[in-house]
């Protein structure tokens, strides 16, 4: 842990503990396509990528790497036994049939309500949101994965996204290098915080108000 926080290797070691044996999960390009090297080999989880894989296991390094088996941001995979190569439309019609458990993509803003911004951060002239929409919809539950806080110490967590929408009231769990936080109903449920901040700091660092969950407690890795 630095003073920012969770380093990103630690929040991917918190998400895993949302998974549960038989998931089918899609890992969104940046911070979680790293969840794949964290996941414990006796939990049975079976990766989705939308460009055609399931089943696939650790980001390889250059050295053990084959160029032609990626994910869907081009990073060398390795293979589970069993794992699928198929068409990106039948990978597609997976995420749009609603059969994925959960997907976790990163995230650039999310409101108060539950919007994703993940695609164009402000002054991008190109790009295109491709994936992330139907990974929003998509899934049964979608974490977003993300700091808490942009470099300049605005927050990501926002009364309403200024940025391009990838969804709309898409996300069920806020992941940030400070917090858990569920979308509820109701408002944004703090949930756990990280040691060393108390809640009344992580919602300085937070535009909506946070309602502080009863069973409160330190984020536990």
């Amino acid at each position: 842990m630095t003073n920012k926080g969770l380093t990103r290797e630690l929040m991917c070691l918190r998400a895993v503990q949302e998974l549960r044996e038989g998931m089918y999960v899609n890992l969104g390009i940046g911070i979680p396509t790293q969840i794949a090297n964290f996941i414990p080999a006796e939990l049975e989880v079976f990766l989705h990528a939308e460009n055609g894989v399931l089943n696939y296991g650790g980001i390889l390094s250059e050295e053990e790497s084959d160029h032609e088996i990626v994910n869907a941001g081009g990073q060398p995979i390795s293979l589970k036994v069993g794992a699928s190569l198929f068409h990106t439309a039948d990978a597609f019609a997976m995420m749009r049939g609603k059969h994925l458990d959960m997907s976790i993509i990163g995230g650039f803003q999310v409101s108060e309500k539950g919007d994703v911004a993940n695609w164009k951060t402000a002054g991008e002239l190109l790009g295109t949101v491709g994936g992330a929409m139907d990974l929003a919809f998509g899934a049964k539950r979608v974490m977003v994965l993300m700091e808490h806080t942009e470099k300049n110490g605005k927050p990501r967590i926002v009364n309403q996204c200024s940025l391009p929408l990838t969804g709309r009231r898409a996300v069920n769990v806020v992941l940030t290098n400070l917090a858990y936080i569920e979308v509820t109903p109701e408002g944004l449920l703090l949930k756990e915080g990280v040691a060393g901040l108390s809640p009344g700091e992580i919602q300085s660092l937070t535009e909506p108000r946070l309602i502080i969950a009863r069973d409160y407690k330190e984020m536990s890795l």
